[in-house]
């Protein structure tokens, strides 16, 4: 689908033309042409005053499919992903079946095929994620996969973190980790803290996340090996591993966009769309969270997409499932909780490939198309009729939010919101 994209601000570090004004043309998928002005009969985009940038990248994405497509398929899920900027997701493995063989990598890679979505299924670390035997890593990484986690079951057996870290490292792939020791947490819903006590609440402590991370990085300086916390909401576990990279460790990590802006006081009205996993934190974490990524300890801001039907979210909020909705509204919420559009895209456009190795997109001429344009200023509802997720769980839903993705455009297709 050829292209004209006039008036942009670019803003991509690796491009030459990072923080100019320029048009671009896009021809057959790629960049044929950067320029001050270009003048062609292609249908054109007006992006004056808004910003070109490299798709996202979601590292912690949640689709149903296999099995779970009443909550969310690969059409539906990809659809959202597109409409939030996101050109590539990595899937976890959070399935029925999970996706612990090649044969379940090699469905969802051919099920995805000619998407402007890049779709990167993740491998599990243990057979039907039961934290006992590891699974087929080799295998699904010659299908494709590029990366091996429980998703949201964390592996409590030590022995088989260390080993599935040493296997790994002999094709270099990624173990992304899910900090949390079960045995702490148990079966509590929220933070342990001032607001679980005003609710009445057995509280998930801080430390059931931190004991995990400090285990892990353990395990990663013994084994020499990469590893990747996934999603990690604590002070302590900030500075756990900025301690960690101090002292050269192949460590890195994420924090779900929601962890920057909400706390645990939006808990106080019982609203189970505020039910998450790791739990919403308190201000002082949140604080800390936003300090570890303008310092280069959090690597990564992932959605944490994570779609439920209406049956296991509108009941009492205890026994409502963990997870909201979030593609659409992440570039929005990063917003909201401080964040530049240059932290953003290195947060949720480079980094991410970077730590996946997937090719990052750079907009320079002779490159692929593969980006989006923001507007900052944009105000918009977030409503039923322009969510393009197949479920609604989101405690934004009916909000008034600020900051769009106009266009996303990758694989020779592009999604205008």
């Amino acid at each position: 689908m050829n292209l004209l994209i006039k008036s942009a601000t670019i803003s991509d570090p690796g491009s030459p033309f990072d923080q100019q004004v320029v048009d671009v043309l896009i021809e057959k998928g790629h960049i044929s042409k950067i320029a001050p002005t270009i003048t062609s009969d292609y249908e054109s985009f007006d992006a004056k005053g808004k910003y070109l940038a490299p798709g996202f990248f979601d590292l912690n994405c949640n689709i149903g499919e296999l099995g779970l497509e009443t909550k969310e398929d690969l059409h539906t899920g990809t659809q959202a992903a597109a409409a939030g900027g996101f050109t590539g997701v990595a899937l976890m493995p959070n399935t029925q079946p999970p996706v612990h063989s090649k044969a379940e990598i090699e469905y969802l890679m051919n099920r995805a095929k000619n998407n402007l979505v890049d779709v990167y299924p993740l491998g599990t670390i243990s057979y039907k994620r039961e934290g006992k035997d590891m699974a087929e890593m080799y295998d699904m990484y010659q299908s494709g996969a590029k990366g091996f986690t429980d998703g949201n079951h964390p592996v409590q057996d030590a022995g088989l973190m260390e080993r599935a870290l040493l296997y790994t490292k002999g094709f270099n792939a990624l173990v992304l980790s899910y900090p949390e020791d079960t045995a702490i947490a148990g079966k509590a819903k929220v933070h342990e803290g001032e607001v679980s006590t005003l609710l009445g609440m057995k509280g998930i402590p801080a430390l059931a996340e931190e004991l995990m991370v400090a285990r892990d990085l353990y395990l990663a300086e013994y084994t020499e090996s990469r590893i990747h916390f996934s999603t990690i909401s604590t002070e302590r576990s900030v500075d756990l591993i900025r301690e960690a990279k101090k002292k050269g460790l192949q460590v890195t990590c994420d924090v779900a966009v929601h962890h920057l802006l909400l706390t645990d006081e939006a808990l106080m009205g019982f609203d189970s769309q505020y039910k998450v996993k790791p739990p919403l934190r308190t201000q002082k974490d949140v604080k800390a969270l936003l300090k570890g990524l303008k310092d280069g300890t959090i690597d990564a801001i992932v959605s944490q997409h994570t779609p439920h039907e209406v049956e296991f979210k509108n009941v009492e909020f205890e026994v409502a499932e963990f997870g909201m909705i979030s593609l659409q509204t992440a570039f929005a919420t990063a917003l909201e909780a401080g964040l530049s559009v240059e932290t953003i895209i290195e947060k949720m456009a480079i980094n991410p490939r970077k730590i996946l190795n997937v090719e990052v997109p750079v907009i320079a001429e002779g490159q692929k198309a593969n980006l989006l344009v923001l507007d900052k200023d944009a105000d918009w509802v977030y409503d039923k009729s322009n969510n393009k997720s197949k479920s609604y769980n989101s405690p934004f839903i009916g909000k008034k939010l600020k900051g769009s993705v106009l266009l996303t455009y990758n694989n020779n297709k592009q999604f205008k919101s």
